[in-house]
């Protein structure tokens, strides 16, 4: 069905009680793909099995073989750097029109800048920040050491899995998934005793996850770090304190051209109720670019 519900989420953006969270299929035509990135790095390195388009499996291959960690990390972060930033002038790109939602956070499992330098290009004074998942970033930084509070004049876009430019908070390889869940699960089940107290998820960014509307941007429904996110983060919340969540998912693929139609309104349908029933969480069918022109026309005809 149409996804029809844009009347709670332009309330949310108004109310400052909406967090985007952004994924690969954002960035789509300027970075790689992470099948791609796989299937070169699976090449290279000569990865003897046949699922060559799992980043994961193919990372974790390649550190093993290199018996480095780092290794795989430092590979895809040299392949990020080559890349064209999208332009942030135009207001019709997708990074740019979440930058002009004025918002406070920022979430992604993205390795790139893109959401920072929109919100730049935007006027507002962003900071970034990564999820403190292994004791290798227990020593780094934080803006939140200093009590940050982010707003819309100066937000933080929150890296989830890390960014590029500090390759040790890269989640890249099955193992660092894992440690990643294990480590997140145990941090959710310690609740902080003031907002400066070191933790994986500081305050601001739980109360993000846990008391906002969520907008994933950029993720597919089979999407490992989509499936993360869901089941490790917000798999824990009582059904009676679940928000609405947003979805932008591109139609499933179907095996059958003959049926492709069908085949597909059938997974759709089947996927939103699942969703619905486990998450609340409501599904907009359609690119990230797509997405962004229906919402600037639902913004505009609100104000």
């Amino acid at each position: 069905m149409p996804f029809e519900d844009w009347d709670t989420l332009i309330r949310r953006i108004k109310g400052k009680a909406c967090t985007p969270f952004i994924g690969a299929g954002a960035a789509a035509g300027f970075l790689p793909l992470a099948r791609t990135l796989s299937e070169e790095l699976a090449l290279e390195y000569g990865y003897p099995l046949g699922d060559r388009s799992d980043l994961a499996r193919v990372t974790e291959f390649v550190a093993v073989t290199k018996k480095d960690g780092m290794f795989p990390k430092e590979r895809i972060a040299e392949k990020l750097q080559k890349v064209t930033r999208p332009d942030f002038s135009d207001t019709s790109e997708i990074h740019r029109v979440l930058a002009d939602l004025d918002l406070p956070i920022y979430l992604t499992t993205n390795y790139d800048d893109f959401m920072f330098h929109a919100l730049r290009t935007a006027q507002k004074n962003p900071q970034r920040e990564v999820c403190r998942w292994n004791r290798l970033l227990e020593q780094e930084p934080s803006v939140f050491d200093a009590g940050f509070d982010p707003s819309p004049a100066n937000p933080v876009v929150f890296h989830l899995h890390g960014h590029a430019d500090l390759h040790q908070s890269m989640v890249v390889t099955e193992d660092d998934y894992l440690d990643f869940l294990v480590n997140i699960s145990k941090d959710l089940a310690v609740s902080p005793t003031g907002p400066r107290q070191k933790t994986l998820l500081p305050v601001r960014i739980r109360s993000a996850i846990t008391n906002s509307t969520l907008l994933f941007v950029g993720y597919r429904l089979a999407d490992l770090n989509f499936r993360v996110i869901l089941r490790g983060l917000l798999g824990s919340l009582e059904q009676s304190t679940r928000r609405i969540s947003i979805a932008v998912q591109l139609k499933p693929e179907a095996g059958n051209a003959d049926k492709l139609e069908e085949v597909q309104r059938k997974v759709q349908d089947y996927l939103e109720r699942y969703f619905d029933w486990t998450l609340n969480l409501q599904v907009f069918w359609g690119p990230a670019q797509e997405f962004a022109g229906e919402l600037r026309k639902h913004l505009g005809a609100t104000k």
